[in-house]
């Protein structure tokens, strides 16, 4: 818990952490939102393919002009100003940046990126878990190689559920299972662009003003993003994605403890050990009782009798039995919070979670009935909703990854909700990515 007081006497030394940005959005418009308020902290470089987007971003987050660098990277460190620029390969390799910060959502980019960034002796923090949740392990591996850091990002989910699971281990308590909050009902998963503001509710006019994707939020509407970021979470800690996919449980906090637990004893999962989502909403649309739609959580169970008894002197949230608690963190403020990520990479040498092994995916799966010669459109489209499932079930079938499955042609006829193949789909492009998917067999675990 020193990482503030570690930048500062970095600071004082004159050696500032100095970090490159590929991607300008809103993630990477909420890490700008912070960085020019942490001392020491510079954004020496920003990448985005629209450069005039990333100065919007900019202004937006209301960066003073005299901030901007219209020379070189190298004037922009010298001067601590930040370089604005189109072409990441800029930043990448560049000696005056420590860390690299993938914020594209590509999940092709964010792999070369990251890989590049590697090989040049950066630290990555990988916004991108799209990339992540489709080659994770490899990149990792070839990090430890380089001896540089590769991370989940401090302020997402993934990270922050990564954070708890290792609180669980480190007080010694026996892991459950752990997962997310998420507005998510049944009718959600058919979402498409053009329907996707009416589940959050906003008008137009609160659209247009606002910096919306609507593909990256029809994504967390059908249950994508939370199939990618179960499965990415599965692949840092070990715990299994469910065999059909995660179950989008109803539950608030005061049930985290009862459902999240084996049926065994009472619960709803099928066994300790799984990823899964605490739905907001009932199957009817009901908003669920002080649900944790922004919120992570972990459920673990008591060792024996003396804990559980701890647990009911001191508060725990426990089931009704006593020996199943939770502990959960209500909120996650994404790119507000990355600089723990990349603080934690340059001053401690320490990951804020990683994908170490290959333990889930996910999967493309069929949002209607399809014909040969049908264009995919790839995640938060109209075609393919993501499915969380075991890396084992997904190699075994030749499962095609969500992060492939973009403007890809079917060879053949799909039906609503079946898992698209490989064998299904015409694969022309992105060779290099689908190499390294094959690779992915020795990191099974």
């Amino acid at each position: 818990m020193n990482l503030s007081s570690m930048l500062a006497v970095r600071t004082a030394a004159g050696k500032p952490v100095r970090v490159g940005l590929i991607g300008a959005g809103k993630f990477g418009s909420m890490i700008l939102a912070q960085a020019k308020h942490i001392p020491g902290y510079h954004i020496v470089g920003i990448a985005d393919l629209d450069v005039g987007k990333a100065r919007e971003a900019l202004s937006r987050v209301h960066w003073q002009a005299e901030r901007f660098s219209a020379g070189s990277l190298s004037q922009a460190m010298d001067a601590g100003t930040t370089y604005v620029t189109e072409n990441a390969a800029d930043l990448l390799g560049f000696e005056g940046i420590d860390c690299i910060i993938e914020a594209t959502g590509h999940p092709i980019a964010g792999i070369r990126h990251a890989l590049a960034a590697i090989e040049a002796g950066q630290h990555v923090v990988m916004v991108n878990v799209e990339a992540d949740v489709l080659c994770g392990p490899l990149i990792a591996a070839r990090a430890r190689e380089m001896g540089v850091v590769y991370s989940m990002a401090y302020g997402d989910q993934p990270a922050a559920i990564c954070e708890l699971v290792d609180w669980v281990g480190a007080c010694g308590f026996e892991l459950v299972a752990a997962g997310k909050g998420m507005n998510f009902a049944p009718p959600y998963r058919y979402s498409t662009p053009d329907t996707v503001w009416s589940f959050f509710g906003w008008s137009e006019e609160e659209v247009a003003a606002g910096d919306f994707n609507p593909k990256m939020y029809n994504s967390f509407t059908d249950g994508t993003k939370a199939a990618i970021e179960m499965a990415a979470v599965a692949n840092a800690t070990g715990l299994d994605c469910p065999g059909d996919g995660l179950a989008f449980h109803p539950a608030g906090l005061q049930d985290l403890a009862q459902v999240f637990k084996p049926e065994s004893d009472g619960g709803q999962l099928p066994r300790a050990g799984l990823v899964d989502i605490a739905a907001s909403r009932e199957p009817d649309g009901r908003v669920v009782l002080n649900n944790i739609q922004y919120g992570m959580f972990v459920t673990f169970r008591a060792p024996d009798a003396y804990t559980r008894a701890c647990f009911q002197q001191y508060g725990l949230l426990t089931d009704e039995s006593g020996w199943y608690g939770s502990m959960w963190r209500p909120f996650h403020l994404i790119g507000l919070e990355t600089s723990v990520s990349v603080l934690s990479a340059c001053l401690r040498g320490e990951a804020t979670g990683s994908s170490t092994r290959w333990r889930g995916d996910a999967v493309a799966t069929a949002k209607g009935d399809f014909a040969a010669g049908d264009v995919l459109d790839g995640e938060g489209g109209f075609k393919v909703w993501a499915k969380a499932i075991p890396a084992r079930a997904s190699a075994a079938m030749a499962a095609l990854p969500i992060g492939l499955a973009h403007n890809v042609t079917l060879k053949r006829a799909v039906a609503r909700d079946q898992v698209i193949t490989l064998d299904d789909v015409e694969i022309c492009d992105d060779l290099d990515v689908h190499e390294m998917r094959r690779a992915l067999a020795a990191y099974l675990d």
